[in-house]
């Protein structure tokens, strides 16, 4: 068995909650103050060239699940103007 590609994945996540969440709740979710606040303090410590390694990598998971949620928000929108 041939191992799926990360866009493969995304495609199923994204249709996953499409299928049990509407759009206009998909693109309407925004993160909590506190983990908005934490992130900001993790990309201003990065531009400072204070970050830990602990700290660069909770950065990055911070920065994967952004980028997959925001290609869930655009197939949502491109769900909206399709319907």
């Amino acid at each position: 068995m041939s191992a799926a590609s990360p866009d493969i994945l995304i495609d199923e996540i994204s249709e996953y909650f499409l299928s049990r969440i509407t759009p206009e709740e998909i693109i309407a979710f925004k993160p909590s103050q506190a983990l908005d606040d934490r992130l900001h303090n993790l990309l201003d410590r990065n531009s400072d060239d204070t970050i830990t390694p602990d700290e660069r990598k909770e950065l990055d998971r911070f920065l994967q699940v952004s980028h997959l949620f925001n290609l869930l928000k655009a197939k949502a929108r491109l769900k909206l103007a399709n319907s």
